[in-house]
C-alpha cells in the first residue's frame, strides 16, 4: 500500500479544501454532498453525537451560520492506497481561548470523496 500517493494526497487536500470552505460559509448543501449517505456516517461533535446521515444533516440545518470563521493550523492528511484517507486539523476562532481538534475518516466512493466519520472537540491551550 503506498502511503500519500502524490496524484491522490492533491486530490485529497483539494476535496479538504473545498470542505473548509463549505464550512466557514455555511454552504449546507456541499457539506451534505461530502458526507456519506448512510446510516453507519458518525460525527461526534463538542456538544453532538451524530449517528446516521439524517441526524447530521438536522445538526448541520439547524445549526446558526454565525462564527463559523476559523483559522486552521497543523493539517496532516495522509492518504492510504486510492480510497482510503484521514484529515487532522487543529483549528482556532476569534475571541475564544479554547483550540478545536478536528478528524474526518474519508473514502472513496463511485460518486467521490465522502467522509465516513468526523470528531470535533475542543481543549484548552494548544
Amino acid at each position: 500500500m503506498e502511503i500519500n500517493r502524490p496524484e491522490v494526497l492533491a486530490e485529497m487536500s483539494a476535496v479538504f479544501e473545498r470542505y473548509e470552505d463549505a464550512l466557514v460559509n455555511n454552504r449546507v448543501e456541499v457539506l451534505d454532498e461530502l458526507f456519506w449517505t448512510s446510516e453507519f456516517t458518525v460525527r461526534y461533535g463538542t456538544g453532538e453525537n451524530l449517528v446516521g446521515i439524517e441526524a447530521i444533516r438536522a445538526f448541520r440545518a439547524a445549526r446558526s451560520p454565525a462564527g463559523l470563521a476559523r483559522a486552521l493550523r497543523r493539517i496532516v492528511i495522509t492518504t492510504y492506497g486510492t480510497d482510503f484517507a484521514t484529515a487532522m486539523t487543529e483549528f482556532h476562532r476569534s475571541g475564544n481561548p479554547l483550540t478545536g481538534r478536528q478528524s474526518q475518516t474519508w473514502v472513496r466512493f463511485p460518486e467521490g470523496w465522502r467522509v465516513v466519520a468526523a470528531h470535533v472537540s475542543l481543549i484548552a491551550g494548544g
